[in-house]
């Protein structure tokens, strides 16, 4: 099990590149995460929902994702509150302080799932979750050092030195872990590492002698890792590529507070001839060739944040100069007429305006589309493979001049009659490089003929090769024995 000194150490990405490399061994791999929080999830063959991560970390074992990968997952709606998804439905709904309470009943659940695991693979790759020294969580905890002595499953602590205090960090989770927690921790790894690696040699022993663990890596930085899905909104600035004054096509994405499913950005900012800005609170839509709104766990909610920084302003000034908008999921709801939340979905029951920019109606229901999709554009007969992941009906006359054909003779989406704006419920579209070649070619931009999937599994590869060199892998199995 790999926990780290807190969020964002690589703990996901050193997880997938060590999923990889022990693929290439010829073992039989599968990645666990007991609890996750994300809004950025994926849909999984048996039909439910798991964080992305866990998603690319089954890709690098070469295996279809499950809801056994990610039995717990937690998708903000607010700052205090969050939709609970067990073994990958809908379970429940509760505010911080009461989820702590039902954890207890949430464990059962999840050695359930990791017992599934163990039984079909030769080694499971456990991942934590945020920090493992969090002890003001550790009664109930099912994602860390509760877990992994539930299970019986040893610990290698990471810790990120890019963002300094690494030895204070590691040192520091020692001395408040209680004994037996301690106990679990059978190494660590440095993540991050930028520069002369010999200059952290003083360093390294310096860990192992004052926690009496054994150093098993120390990780240099690996650029690649930006060609990676990304799990954390945080991140999301990392993710959307350099600026590209001389691109010839400008899409600007407002950063909304509860984003999700954002890496259907990814093929799109990989794109040399695409300049995607991404747009934090604060700051005003730039002028540019398409703004794209992108899924949001709470529609309703993020379309308030977007009306109070004034972006709806600036949207239909975009539109009035003869700009392109594209929403997907919930981005596509807010560009209807009204969002109508009878059953208090989102919070209270009621029903507010949209942006007005599509002739549609959405109405929002307990029940969760959850589904792999494939089909074509209309317009230009390119060929998707996608999924459906959201909570709602939209009808209107724009659905009509539908956007997508799927499989199975259904429609999605809705276009304007000025075919300036558009809207879809379906995620991953410009992943398919037919589809993505298509888009970029009719919006004046010059595709750069690279597949999508085949540049993820080369960077996948290549991390293998990364870790290889850089962390005792021979020593990570016999403590996994």
């Amino acid at each position: 099990m790999f926990q780290g000194t807190g969020s964002s150490v690589g703990k996901s990405v050193l997880v997938a590149g060590l999923c990889r490399a022990l693929r290439l061994r010829g073992l039989s791999v599968r990645p666990f995460k007991p609890q996750n929080m994300s809004n950025n999830a994926a849909v999984t063959s048996d039909g439910g929902e798991i964080g992305r991560a866990q998603a690319l970390q089954a890709r690098a074992c070469g295996v279809p994702p499950s809801v056994d990968m990610n039995p717990v997952l937690l998708k903000p709606q607010s700052e205090t509150g969050a939709q609970i998804i067990v073994q990958g439905q809908i379970f429940a709904t509760a505010r911080a302080r009461d989820y702590q309470a039902l954890k207890p009943s949430l464990m059962p659940r999840v050695l359930e799932s990791f017992a599934r695991l163990k039984a079909e693979a030769d080694i499971v790759l456990v991942e934590g979750a945020g920090s493992a020294s969090e002890i003001n969580l550790r009664a109930n905890d099912i994602a860390n050092m509760g877990f992994s002595r539930a299970a019986g499953v040893p610990v290698v602590l990471i810790g990120d030195i890019d963002r300094g205090g690494v030895i204070a960090s590691l040192v520091g989770t020692k001395a408040v872990l209680d004994e037996a927690d301690a106990a679990q921790i059978q190494g660590f790894i440095v993540n991050k590492m930028r520069g002369d690696a010999s200059l952290f040699a003083e360093g390294m022993a310096a860990i192992a002698a004052r926690t009496g663990w054994p150093p098993l890596g120390l990780v240099p930085f690996f650029p690649p890792m930006r060609d990676l899905p990304a799990e954390d909104a945080q991140d999301l600035a990392d993710h959307a590529g350099p600026h590209r004054p001389g691109a010839r096509l400008r899409i600007a994405v407002p950063i909304l507070p509860r984003i999700a499913n954002f890496d259907d950005l990814d093929p799109l900012s990989a794109e040399p001839d695409v300049d995607l800005l991404m747009v934090p609170p604060g700051t005003p839509l730039p002028v540019c060739d398409l703004i794209l709104l992108p899924g949001s766990k709470a529609t309703i909610a993020d379309l308030a944040a977007l009306r109070a920084e004034g972006w709806d302003i600036d949207l239909a000034a975009h539109h009035r100069r003869g700009g392109r908008i594209l929403g997907i999921c919930g981005g596509y709801q807010m560009l209807g007429r009204v969002i109508a939340d009878p059953e208090g979905i989102e919070g209270k029951p009621g029903r507010v305006a949209g942006l007005g920019l599509l002739d549609v109606e959405t109405v929002l229901t307990g029940i969760k589309t959850l589904e792999p999709v494939t089909g074509i554009v209309f317009a230009g007969e390119a060929a998707f493979t996608g999924y459906e992941m959201h909570l709602g009906r939209t009808t209107g006359p724009a659905t009509q001049r539908p956007l997508l054909r799927l499989a199975g003779g259904r429609t999605d989406g809705a276009v304007s009659a000025d075919g300036r704006v558009s809207g879809t419920y379906v995620h991953g579209l410009f992943s398919a490089d037919a589809i993505r070649t298509w888009f970029l070619r009719r919006l004046g931009a010059t595709p750069a003929g690279r597949s999508h999937e085949a540049g993820i599994d080369a960077t996948l590869d290549a991390l293998a090769a990364h870790l290889e060199a850089h962390i005792d892998i021979d020593r990570l199995i016999k403590i996994a024995i």
